[in-house]
């Protein structure tokens, strides 16, 4: 059981760190303020997913 937790952990990790990616791409190519918020939550996400990512190893 506690290794289909790590997988399913490791999945929706990757998923979130794949639609940050995507919020920052597609808001770089927007010349908007839209484009702006969008990337600017796309970084937040991705500072986030590393944040917890490093939080076990203190």
């Amino acid at each position: 059981m506690e290794e289909n937790k790590k997988w399913i952990v490791v999945l929706i990790n990757t998923v979130l760190f794949i639609a940050c990616m995507a919020l920052v791409i597609v808001g770089q190519r927007r010349i908007e303020a839209a484009g702006l918020i969008m990337q600017m939550v796309g970084l937040v996400g991705i500072l986030l997913l590393i944040y917890f990512y490093n939080r076990k190893y203190q």
